[in-house]
């Protein structure tokens, strides 16, 4: 079995940072893209970035230039470092991976639990 579990969200003034992690474990042969998802209240969710297993990147169009995804391969972590926060990034932000399991050796979406970010006006 494979699983995920992020760290790092919380309560934070406009104009402040967090800074998310996920980390995977268990049954992991290989992992390609790592990336996240947001939701908020009465939207659907939506990718903010992701990263490719070489290292390119990928950022939503409303997170360019505030967020930054990352990744340690060695630790299977993706990191979200998200600055000049605005309330309207308020969300639920998930984590996924594609990960080839060594149980099944089939390549496979995972999702972390979520975890919630909140921005105050």
């Amino acid at each position: 079995q494979v699983q995920l579990v992020e760290s790092g969200g919380g309560l934070v003034q406009a104009g402040g940072s967090l800074r998310l992690s996920c980390t995977a474990s268990g049954s992991i042969f290989s992992i390609k893209d790592m990336g996240w998802y947001r939701q908020a209240p009465g939207k659907q969710r939506e990718l903010v970035a992701s990263i490719t297993s070489t290292g390119t990147t990928t950022h939503a169009n409303s997170v360019k230039g505030r967020f930054t995804i990352s990744r340690d391969n060695a630790k299977n972590t993706v990191y979200l470092q998200m600055n000049s926060l605005k309330p309207e990034d308020t969300a639920v932000y998930y984590c996924y991976f594609i990960i080839l399991s060594s149980s099944t050796t089939t390549w496979s979406d995972y999702w972390g639990q979520g975890t919630q970010v909140t921005v105050s006006s």
